[in-house]
């Protein structure tokens, strides 16, 4: 009888130790954040989010600003990102972390969100798709009296008040007024050299993987290589400088280099205009990022 018992102990502490190095799969719920004239109620968004939540088995959902397509237009990106931040932080299931899909300008709200937002859950891994990541040189085939006003006054308060594209064009010709008087790309960027915040840099390294998405015939973020952080040198509009060679990589002013010596990054190239990404790309750059990861009991 006590024999019996010791092998029954026996087994119980081993089944222990077994149990306790079994994989579990996590569940990492992700957001997407869309676009300039856009909005989450949108069949195409819609349709969006529910393809990458079916192929990556993971949850998720399109997070609005404000009241979507007429907000991402007029109200100020600061004013959005700490939307953001205040929804993030009242999603419990965000709470233990989790990744984000971005477009175009809503990738400006993201890295808002993950720079800027005090005592939020952690964002894992950040897919960004067509973000204008250095700032736009111009606006091409937009002649509507809101383009005319970013064309003409865009760093007045009034514009930069108002017109949310305008807190991240950046006219290479016009540096000290861009510095001056922009009110968000500099201040994500840690482009003002006495106002640098090593917390921002701090939130950026914090992720785990960053996919920086730009479309070969993208004809709206100009110059497209600004998906992928590269710009024009300040005061001059050529020679186009890649990522690694501005200021903002070299220097580290928000962590990018830190990120890519990392081997965090991944700078991808897919063919197609403005988030136009074909399905095998979806699944073969975008869906990895979103899948659950293993984890072990304890």
């Amino acid at each position: 009888m006590e024999k019996s018992f010791q092998r029954s102990a026996l087994l119980v502490r081993t089944l222990s130790i077994f149990v306790f190095f079994i994989p579990v799969s996590i569940s990492v719920p992700f957001i997407l954040f869309h676009g300039i004239r856009d909005q989450c109620s949108n069949s195409g968004i819609i349709s969006f989010t529910e393809l990458l939540s079916n192929l990556s088995s993971s949850p998720g959902s399109c997070l609005e600003i404000g009241n979507g397509e007429q907000d991402s237009v007029s109200m100020p990106l600061m004013q959005q990102a700490s939307i953001a931040c205040e929804k993030v932080k009242q999603m419990k299931e965000l709470s233990q972390g989790y990744n984000i899909v971005a477009q175009s300008q809503g990738n400006l709200v993201a890295r808002g969100l993950i720079q800027f937002c005090d005592h939020a859950p952690p964002v894992l891994n950040y897919v960004s798709l067509g973000g204008p990541h250095a700032g736009i040189a111009n606006i091409p085939k937009c002649t509507s009296p809101v383009c005319q006003l970013l064309k003409t006054d865009v760093y007045s308060d009034y514009v930069q008040d108002h017109i949310a594209p305008s807190g991240y064009i950046k006219l290479p010709n016009e540096i000290s007024k861009y510095l001056e008087h922009s009110k968000y790309l500099p201040k994500l960027n840690n482009e003002r050299p006495k106002e640098r915040n090593s917390t921002y840099k701090e939130r950026f390294t914090s992720l785990h993987n960053l996919v920086l998405v730009m479309f070969q015939g993208d004809k709206v973020v100009m110059p497209k290589e600004s998906c992928w952080f590269g710009y024009y040198p300040d005061g001059a509009s050529t020679p186009l400088l890649t990522p690694q060679q501005t200021k903002l990589y070299t220097e580290d002013w928000i962590g990018l280099r830190t990120l890519d010596a990392a081997g965090k990054v991944k700078f991808v190239s897919v063919p197609g205009e403005h988030l136009q990404m074909a399905h095998d790309d979806v699944v073969k750059h975008v869906v990895p990022y979103l899948q659950n990861h293993p984890t072990f009991l304890s």
